[in-house]
């Protein structure tokens, strides 16, 4: 897709009806996130996610036997060494995703070596990374410093020659971004980043308004899903309320 100009569309799904949802609507890459930590089972961040929490949602996706490429996040702390990362990575592949996504560039190289020599494809994760939430104190764009674009780089080049298939950006200014899809040979997946990057996911709840309590600069809903959902609810409640 990328060698032909196309842009790829990917967006999370947590369960079996929203990955046909987005399965049947032509989405090429749907991810079963660790997003869900937070729009799913009320986390703060999603560092609390375990590996038994996110299989449990990979089967439930994968049993929508969906024809785009299903991925899987690998959640906190389950890669931290060349050993777990294959073990959970195969998890992953048993329970049914297709490819497996893992959080950094350079200080992960040897994991994501470990799991491409296993035949599992992986798409990598650069910018913000929502796993290091706590050790950087929030959520910040990068890329904004020189030092911080060098690094980026340098981190895509290195998921490049490790076997990534595709590279997610988060929250990297634009021109990073753009600096970053045109330099390497794989698909840059942004989110927050930018028009330029080959393709953009978004956290499909975020995106169908499902999340009223929660506002992102980065995310425009497309519905407003939650009010019509209330509305409906009433309107039933009420219905057999008079009956």
């Amino acid at each position: 897709m990328k060698s032909r100009g196309e842009k790829i569309t990917s967006l999370t799904a947590y369960d079996f009806p929203m990955t046909r949802l987005l399965d049947e609507a032509g989405i090429p890459l749907i991810l079963v996130g660790d997003s869900l930590g937070m729009v799913v089972l009320g986390y703060p961040n999603t560092t609390h996610v375990t590996m038994d929490e996110m299989e449990h949602h990979v089967r439930a996706a994968a049993r929508a036997k969906p024809r785009a490429l299903l991925a899987a996040d690998m959640p906190y702390r389950s890669y931290q060494t060349v050993g777990e990362a294959v073990a959970n990575a195969r998890r992953f592949v048993a329970a049914g995703a297709e490819a497996v996504k893992a959080e950094g560039g350079r200080e992960i190289i040897p994991q994501v070596c470990a799991i491409v020599a296993e035949g599992i494809p992986f798409l990598g994760h650069l910018g913000m990374l929502p796993q290091h939430v706590l050790e950087e104190g929030g959520y910040h764009v990068k890329g904004k410093k020189d030092a911080e674009h060098q690094a980026l780089l340098a981190d895509a080049d290195a998921l490049v020659n490790a076997g990534a298939f595709a590279i997610v950006l988060e929250l990297v200014t634009p021109p990073v971004a753009a600096d970053l899809t045109r330099r390497i040979p794989i698909p840059t997946i942004g989110i927050g980043s930018g028009p330029d990057c080959d393709g953009q996911i978004l956290v499909t709840p975020d995106l169908l308004g499902m999340l009223p309590w929660y506002s992102l600069k980065h995310v425009k809903p497309k519905l407003n899903a939650a009010e019509q959902m209330r509305a409906v609810v009433k309107e039933w409640k009420e219905g057999v309320e008079k009956k």
